[in-house]
């Protein structure tokens, strides 16, 4: 019914990895996600480290002794694309994630920023978006001093475009 709370149970996911060379210091990001079973949750947020899963994706979980949902592995896809950009400051656009966002809100995409420190913005590229213009943009924008960006999870619909 319209305007009630919902009854499903937000947890936090958390993915540990190796951090990258030159990359944000951090081995684990936590996504908020939706429990849907006693070792499942459905992803609810874009990562901003984390590669390989997405947002609206189902993932097996494993919960510690302190009670942290640790991923174990991703279940099924959403068929969406995790997208990174990192405005370049001294570039058009300087450090406004504001501006990167209204470049590429046209596209369908939905996103977060990291921190006013640390523009970084994670975007979540839907099923069945326009994943050949998205790719010309991006390709366009790093060209023309834009932005950096990088692909952290892809699908195949992605990779044919």
């Amino acid at each position: 019914m319209p305007g009630m709370e919902s009854t499903a149970e937000k947890i936090k996911i958390w993915f540990r990895f190796v951090p990258r060379e030159g990359w944000l210091p951090q081995d684990t990001e936590g996504l908020w996600a939706t429990r849907l079973d006693a070792d499942t949750a459905l992803l609810l947020n874009v990562p901003f480290l984390q590669n390989g899963v997405a947002e609206g994706d189902v993932v097996r979980f494993r919960t510690d002794p302190e009670g942290l949902h640790w991923a174990v592995e991703r279940v099924s896809t959403s068929g969406s694309c995790t997208i990174r950009v990192l405005p370049v400051p001294s570039g058009p656009l300087g450090r406004s994630p504001q501006a990167v966002h209204r470049r590429l809100s046209g596209l369908g995409l939905g996103g977060e920023v990291f921190s006013k420190e640390f523009p970084l913005i994670a975007f979540s590229a839907p099923a069945g978006a326009d994943f050949r213009g998205i790719k010309a943009l991006l390709a366009q924008g790093q060209e023309d001093g834009w932005w950096h960006y990088e692909v952290g999870c892809a699908t195949e619909e992605w990779r044919r475009a």
